[in-house]
């Protein structure tokens, strides 16, 4: 028998709440796993509003943003990443969470009971305790966990800098619940206590570290040491290292600052903007999407942050990556894979690529009209167009503007 007080679709107030943490049992309570609302991807709205809203009174207050735009953009790409094996198939945590339920559970606690949301509410938070601790303090897990502390700043943002292999160690920990505690009510809690997360938080790979130093430290012992002991260890000191060989932080240190012009950050920050909304827009048509168009996606909004990466370390080959995505996104928008923001009969997509001078690989252009298909109505004839300028002072790559043409 289901909830009626509990409802898939997540109302204005019940998205701030769940943001802290204060939803009520008798709305949040499922009998079944599919019934459990993906909170976590309702909550981006919140996560964006809630940024800007931390960058005006940080521009009120100090009269200077909170973060930096790179690092910012980092955290939240970094965030996007961890969430996009979920369009291909549940976590892990909730797999193997299933499997141990419906193989060992030893009772079946009932799913629609404050008692049992109440109990689970304590359950994941004693498991995520154990696990975040365990994170900082074996060194194959804090391989994983580190991106999240990788930030230079400690915003809002940071707290979406999350890991795509931390949830291979972090769902051990939960696996006791399974022995009595339903799926439902986890897979709940488990989002919960994640957005919960944002508030009290303001990958050169740690692993490359680990493997390098597994093979270095002599004595076969030793090198499993070096897998399971502290990030700081080695032979002959203690199991989380030595507290004096900890840097010191002096405040005067100078955090990262991207050298691209203003003009190429707002290109950036458009870019991130647009495939934040085809990412949104993949996820809430997950259901319906063919497999071939679900995986072409991920590859391109893969594309797009590593392309975004490059135009902010103003990389040499930044140009190059960028134009080919923008080639790509023109193909997936042909072949139906992708669709515009903003559909309407009466609006095409013209493609604008503004290249520079001094950008190796991108030879001189003459302005270019290439018509790349059509569509319409016998009496009007729509054509979609990539238009290619001279060179001139870059940094606006690639831009989408809407025309309509009468034939």
């Amino acid at each position: 028998m289901k909830n009626p007080e509990a409802q898939q679709d997540v109302s204005v107030s019940q998205g701030i709440r769940m943001m802290f943490y204060v939803m009520k049992p008798s709305e949040t309570s499922f009998q079944t796993l599919e019934e459990v609302p993906d909170y976590v991807q309702k909550a981006t709205p919140y996560f964006i509003s809630l940024m800007l809203l931390e960058l005006v009174v940080s521009w009120i207050r100090k009269g200077k943003p909170s973060g930096g735009l790179d690092d910012a953009l980092a955290s939240l790409s970094a965030g996007i990443m961890s969430r996009l094996p979920r369009l291909f198939s549940r976590s892990i945590e909730l797999t193997s969470y299933v499997y141990i339920w419906e193989n060992y559970s030893l009772i079946s606690l009932p799913w629609d009971s404050p008692w049992t949301w109440y109990l689970t509410f304590l359950g994941v938070d004693f498991g995520y305790y154990w696990f975040h601790r365990m994170a900082h303090e074996v060194n194959i897990m804090w391989a994983g966990h580190q991106t999240h502390h990788s930030s230079e700043g400690y915003n809002l943002s940071t707290a979406l800098r999350q890991s795509v292999l931390q949830i291979y160690t972090s769902w051990i920990f939960y696996i006791p619940l399974a022995l009595f505690i339903p799926p439902s009510v986890y897979a709940v809690h488990l989002q919960f206590n994640l957005l919960y997360q944002f508030w009290i938080h303001t990958e050169f790979h740690h692993l490359v570290n680990i493997w390098t130093t597994f093979w270095a430290t002599p004595g076969f012992f030793n090198k499993f040491s070096v897998i399971f002991k502290g990030p700081g260890w080695s032979p002959g000191k203690p199991r989380l290292g030595l507290i004096e060989e900890i840097p010191e932080v002096e405040g005067k240190e100078v955090p990262f600052s991207s050298s691209a012009s203003q003009l190429l950050k707002i290109y950036v920050v458009v870019q991130f903007a647009l495939m934040l909304a085809f990412y949104e827009d993949t996820f809430a048509d997950k259901a319906v999407l063919a497999q071939v168009t679900v995986l072409l996606r991920v590859c391109f909004i893969i594309l797009t942050l590593t392309s975004i990466g490059f135009l902010l370390d103003q990389r040499p080959k930044a140009a190059v990556l960028e134009t080919f995505r923008c080639l790509v996104f023109l193909m997936l928008r042909r072949s139906g894979h992708l669709k515009p923001c903003l559909s309407s009969s009466s609006f095409v997509f013209e493609g604008i690529f503004l290249t520079q001078e001094s950008n190796p690989g991108l030879p001189h252009c003459k302005q270019t009209l290439y018509r790349l298909s059509h569509q319409g109505s016998p009496k009007i004839k729509r054509y979609r167009y990539l238009i290619f300028y001279p060179p001139v002072p870059f940094p606006l790559g690639f831009y989408l503007k809407s025309i309509s043409m009468d034939i």
